[in-house]
């Protein structure tokens, strides 16, 4: 096997692209499409989003302490799209892309209601890296869509369509190949 070295660059693909929403008080909600999100802990739940300093939602994550992470799907994906290459500075991505802004529990900022899962967070760190800063985020109340559960209240996140970004596009997740722990089962 042949294999060319390239200089450092991160293509850790296929990452979740997702809208985050956000709002300052007495202004109109804004959504940044982002590719750089993670989980970091558990127990608190806890994530973390890298945002680059000139973009519009920055200053309002970074003023408010607050952001609700919008799981995104084939039928947002124009909309994921839109919000991540048009300035909130400049139009209303909300109105622009006919999203409904749901109330959210524990936070100030809205969620996005055509998303199957809303997750309201509260920022804990920022930590300054160079072209992003990073924040650290505690997940304070999670909201899905009822249409994915069934009526004994298991919710069926494989059911929603959701999509991920990978160097450069957006692709819908494939087929079930395996689950969690089945390479150690035992065989019946």
């Amino acid at each position: 096997m042949s294999r060319q070295f390239w200089k450092p660059g991160n293509m850790l693909y296929p990452v979740p692209a997702v809208m985050v929403s956000c709002q300052r008080e007495g202004e109109k909600p804004n959504i940044i499409t982002l590719a750089w999100v993670g989980t970091v802990n558990s127990d608190p739940p806890m994530v973390s989003i890298s945002v680059r300093p000139e973009r519009y939602s920055y200053d309002i994550i970074r003023e408010t302490g607050e952001f609700v992470i919008n799981l995104t799907t084939e039928e947002l994906v124009y909309a994921t799209d839109y919000c991540g290459v048009k300035s909130g500075r400049d139009v209303d991505k909300y109105a622009e892309m006919k999203l409904t802004p749901c109330a959210s529990k524990e936070i100030k900022a809205p969620g996005i209601d055509e998303s199957p899962v809303c997750m309201e967070c509260r920022v804990k760190q920022e930590i300054p890296l160079g072209t992003h800063s990073m924040f650290l985020a505690e997940i304070v109340a999670v909201s899905v869509d009822e249409k994915y559960m069934d009526e004994k209240g298991k919710f069926y996140l494989d059911k929603t369509g959701l999509i991920a970004y990978s160097h450069g596009e957006y692709v819908s997740l494939g087929d079930k190949i395996g689950s969690f722990g089945y390479s150690v089962r035992k065989k019946k």
